[in-house]
């Protein structure tokens, strides 16, 4: 076969795997069956998955929960409760595999090649079948993830309203809802400067309008929560940016928002997520201290609460440990998105989150705040470009959630042992005494203090004992 033959050959297998054929409107969703592309269309996505069940630790089967058991009851509350886990839109059925470097190597069989409404309604049923299979009630979402962009915002928010409808429906006779939604401020070309910093009024305006219809999808279908991501909320370089002016518009539109919120009766939390960086150089949100200092500044603080994601704590120079406990000290922790980043790679790789130890750790913290709920647990993360399956979205799934839920295990059992906070305890033993009352009683002044320190002479100072902590820690995996 001559060259040009073959690559026009090719060309036509490509277009092919694209085509969604005509009748019967109950087929499997294979690129070898015989399938409509109507709206109407309710075929079955994920024919080879079953129900996703708990068959425990000594299952061999990979589409089988070893460690997540919904209706097991830790430290009184069930695992499902403990977690309100969530599958991420954008990457679940959004993610191509595609990157700075390479074309896309995910097709998945329900898709069609376009970004039409049609296509967008035919993922949103895929994603109940999904969810559903899963055992999993809640969902996260952009607007433009699961709607097309227009060419007006009118026509968009058509767009929207089309497919919101079709998963209102879906909606009905289960518990699914949305965990939170959001607006997507970073995509398109006008938010190149930013959309609620943006230098343009314009942008900042249409910016406003967007999040005010995401905000009423997010509230129509019953979400919890609502959620800010600034990706493009920062700037490139100082010379040309009036830094004070951006976070005051910045908090302008946040109030915005607050107001908004109130007047719609939407009951739900408003997050705030902070990253440090990527795509902007440096993000108004770098971390969970700089955005509980800025919410402190503008006396929003009451209003927001924080969505973390451990990937974002990595590029910010953080654990994720560390950012969880920032939030949950400053009564600021409401959602968290479970993923992880890769050690060797300086960028957001959004994975899913499979270390165990970093898993309890996270779980200490949540156990500590008594739960997140209104919040969850939300899967911001992504196969890797080489996983190709529509069984790997599963796998990918089943292994972060058994992840988490034997990090629960874990952390239940460090903290009902007590090993680890007698440790604590111990270490900070000296300020169980007079002097260490006065001082966290506020009532200990320099010259008090010059009189102890006189008293007590040299003061000795005992280990602090990391080795056997982490002893403690690593016995219970």
């Amino acid at each position: 076969m001559k060259k040009v033959e073959f690559f026009m050959l090719l060309l036509c297998l490509i277009a092919a795997s694209f085509l969604v054929c005509a009748d019967p409107p109950t087929c499997p969703a294979d690129l070898d069956g015989k399938c409509s592309d109507s709206d109407d269309w309710k075929g079955d996505f994920f024919p080879e998955i079953p129900n996703i069940k708990y068959e425990g630790p000594s299952s061999k089967n990979p589409l089988a929960y070893r460690w997540y058991n919904a209706e097991e009851e830790i430290l009184g509350k069930k695992m499902k409760d403990w977690f309100r886990f969530s599958v991420a839109f954008w990457h679940t059925f959004r993610g191509t595999g595609g990157d700075p470097f390479g074309a896309a190597t995910k097709y998945w069989p329900w898709e069609d090649g376009t970004n039409s409404v049609s296509m967008a309604k035919r993922r949103m049923r895929a994603n109940f079948e999904f969810l559903k299979k899963l055992g999993v009630d809640w969902w996260c979402f952009h607007d433009r993830d699961i709607a097309p962009d227009g060419n007006t915002l009118e026509e968009s928010n058509k767009n929207l309203d089309e497919v919101i409808e079709l998963a209102k429906e879906l909606q009905k006779g289960s518990k699914i809802r949305p965990l939170w939604g959001t607006a997507q401020l970073f995509l398109h070309p006008r938010y190149m400067h930013g959309g609620a910093t943006s230098s343009e009024v314009g942008v900042y305006a249409y910016a406003a309008a967007q999040v005010k219809k995401a905000m009423e999808v997010t509230h129509y279908l019953g979400g919890e929560n609502y959620v800010f991501w600034g990706g493009r909320e920062g700037y490139q370089t100082l010379l040309n940016t009036d830094m004070g002016r951006e976070l005051d518009h910045l908090a302008r539109f946040f109030e915005a928002a607050v107001a908004y919120k109130k007047k719609i009766g939407f009951k739900g939390t408003l997050l705030i997520e902070p990253k440090p960086q990527e795509p902007t150089k440096h993000q108004y949100d770098w971390d969970a201290a700089t955005a509980a200092n800025f919410l402190r500044k503008y006396g929003l603080i009451d209003e927001f609460k924080l969505n973390i994601e451990c990937n974002h704590a990595t590029l910010s120079g953080h654990t994720c440990h560390h950012e969880l406990e920032t939030a949950r000290l400053n009564g600021l922790l409401g959602n968290i998105d479970a993923n992880t980043g890769d050690a060797q790679t300086g960028w957001d790789t959004d994975q899913f989150l499979t270390d165990v130890g970093e898993a309890t750790m996270v779980m200490m913290s949540v156990i500590r705040n008594g739960g997140i709920a209104p919040g969850g647990f939300n899967f911001d993360a992504k196969l890797r470009r080489e996983s190709t399956d529509v069984e790997d979205l599963f796998i990918a799934h089943i292994s972060g959630m058994d992840t988490m839920g034997r990090g629960l295990r874990n952390a239940a059992k460090i903290l009902e042992e007590g090993s680890l906070n007698e440790l604590v305890r111990k270490r900070y033993a000296s300020w169980d005494s007079e002097i260490g009352k006065q001082i966290e009683e506020g009532k200990a002044d320099f010259e008090y203090l010059e009189k102890k320190a006189k008293e007590i002479g040299e003061p000795k100072v005992p280990s602090a004992k990391q080795e056997l902590a982490e002893m403690i820690f690593q016995s219970a995996m």
